[in-house]
C-alpha cells in the first residue's frame, strides 16, 4: 500500500531521518575512527615487533660468527627474513645490504615515506659491524587495505541504517496517516450524510412545490435524520455530559417508540419490521439507550435489501436486531466497532454508529455479539448483564 503523505508529515519524515541519520553518521564516524587507531597502532605494533626480532637475529647471527671465525653470508640472511636489511661501520659507513636511503642514527626508528627503519645497535662491532638497520614495505599497503575496509564496512552499515530508518519512520507515520485519511474520509461521508436530508427538505419547500403530507413527511424524516446525525456526534467526540443520570427504565416502551419513527423510513425500502418485545427495564440513561438501538436498527435498514426484514427481539434481558441484508465478511467482523471503519462503500454512513454502539455497552456492562454472513443477514445480540436489571 503506497503512503501518500502531506507537506507536513513529508516535513516531520524528513526532519526525523536527518536526525536518525546525522546521529547515526556522527556515531559512526567515531567509531570507524576508534577502530582505524586500534588497528593502525596494533599493525605498527606487531611490524615493529617482527623487525626488532629479526635485527636482534641478525645480530646474533654476527655475533656467534665472530665468537666462531666464520663470515656472514648477506644472501642467505636475505633469504630468511620479510624485510630489506643493511650492516653499517661505527663511522655509519654502509658494509653490506640493499637500503638505499639516508639513515638517521639518531633514532632507534624512524619513518621514511611510506616506511618504517628500524637501527638495532646490539651487534656490538663484532665483525665491523656496529648497527644493523632493517626497513619494512608492508605498512603502508595494510594501512591502506584497513581504510578500505574501513571505509567499505562504513558504506554498507550506514546504507542499512538508511534502509532501516526509512522503514522505521514510514511505519511509525503510517499510523498517524492511516487516522488522517480516516478523519479525511469521515469529513467527506459526513458531508454526503449531511446532504442527502438537507437536499429533500430544499425539494420540498422549493418554489412550485406545495407543503402535502407526503412532503411534510419525507421534510419530518430528514430533519430527524440530521438531529440524529447531530446527537451521534455530540455523543461520540464531544462527550457531552449533559445526559440524564442513569436509572432503572422500561427500555421497551423507549424501543416501541423509536420503531414507529423508523417504520416511516423502513417503507421507502419496503422493508419490513418485525417485532417481540417483553416489559423489560434496565439500569441506563435515556439518551444512550435511545442512541444504542437507533445506531443498530438503522444499520439494519441501510444496509438490507429491498423487501427485506428487520427482526428486533427484547426479551430475557437480550436485545436482538436482525436484518436480511448484505451482511458483513468474516474478516472484518473484528474491526467493525473502530471507529471511522466501514466494512463496504456501497451505503451511506460514516463508520461511528457502532463505535457508539460499542462505547455505550462497554459502560454499562453489555455485552455484544455479532454474527453474520454476506448475502444472507446480521444479527447483533445485546446480553443486558447489570445487577439493577429488572425483569
Amino acid at each position: 500500500m503506497v503512503i501518500v503523505l502531506t507537506r507536513s508529515e513529508k516535513s516531520a519524515l524528513v526532519r526525523f531521518l536527518s536526525l536518525y541519520l546525522g546521529s547515526s553518521f556522527i556515531l559512526l564516524t567515531i567509531i570507524a575512527w576508534l577502530f582505524y587507531k586500534v588497528e593502525s597502532n596494533l599493525y605498527y605494533d606487531l611490524i615493529t615487533s617482527n623487525m626488532k626480532s629479526v635485527a636482534s637475529k641478525i645480530s646474533s647471527t654476527i655475533i656467534y660468527a665472530h665468537m666462531t671465525n666464520q663470515k656472514i653470508n648477506p644472501e642467505k640472511i636475505r633469504k630468511n627474513i620479510d624485510f630489506d636489511f643493511a650492516l653499517y661501520n661505527h663511522k655509519f659507513k654502509r658494509l653490506v645490504g640493499n637500503i638505499e636511503d639516508d639513515i638517521d642514527f639518531t633514532k632507534k626508528i624512524k619513518q621514511y615515506k611510506n616506511s618504517f627503519i628500524l637501527i638495532d645497535d646490539s651487534a656490538l662491532g663484532h665483525l665491523g659491524v656496529n648497527y644493523v638497520v632493517i626497513k619494512e614495505n608492508i605498512f603502508y599497503k595494510k594501512i591502506l587495505q584497513l581504510k578500505e575496509k574501513i571505509f567499505i564496512s562504513f558504506l554498507l552499515i550506514f546504507a542499512f541504517l538508511f534502509v532501516t530508518g526509512f522503514y522505521l519512520a514510514k511505519m511509525f507515520i503510517k499510523p498517524i496517516t492511516n487516522e488522517r485519511l480516516k478523519l479525511n474520509n469521515f469529513i467527506k461521508d459526513t458531508t454526503h450524510e449531511l446532504n442527502t436530508p438537507i437536499t429533500a427538505i430544499l425539494m420540498c419547500t422549493s418554489k412550485g412545490s406545495s407543503l402535502s403530507e407526503k412532503n411534510l413527511q419525507r421534510i419530518n424524516l430528514s430533519a430527524k435524520r440530521i438531529s440524529e446525525i447531530y446527537k451521534d456526534l455530540i455523543y461520540l467526540f464531544l462527550e457531552d455530559k449533559k445526559k440524564e443520570s442513569p436509572k432503572i427504565l422500561k427500555i421497551d416502551e423507549i424501543l416501541n417508540e423509536q420503531i414507529e419513527y423508523f417504520k416511516a423510513l423502513a417503507s421507502k425500502k419496503r422493508i419490513e419490521i418485525i417485532t417481540q418485545i417483553e416489559p423489560t427495564t434496565f439500569y441506563i440513561d435515556k439518551e444512550s439507550f435511545i442512541r444504542l438501538s437507533n445506531n443498530l436498527i438503522s444499520n439494519a435498514i441501510k444496509y438490507n435489501k429491498i423487501d427485506g426484514n428487520v427482526t428486533i427481539i427484547l426479551k430475557n434481558n437480550k436485545l436482538i436486531v436482525k436484518d436480511s441484508g448484505i451482511g458483513i465478511d468474516k474478516k472484518n467482523l473484528k474491526d467493525i466497532f473502530k471507529r471511522f471503519y466501514r466494512a463496504n462503500d456501497v451505503q451511506g454512513g460514516f463508520g461511528i454508529g457502532l463505535n457508539i454502539v460499542y462505547t455505550i455497552c462497554k459502560e454499562y456492562n453489555i455485552d455484544v455479539d455479532v454474527d453474520s454472513t454476506q448475502n444472507v443477514g446480521t444479527t447483533f445480540t445485546l446480553t443486558l448483564n447489570s445487577t439493577l436489571t429488572a425483569q
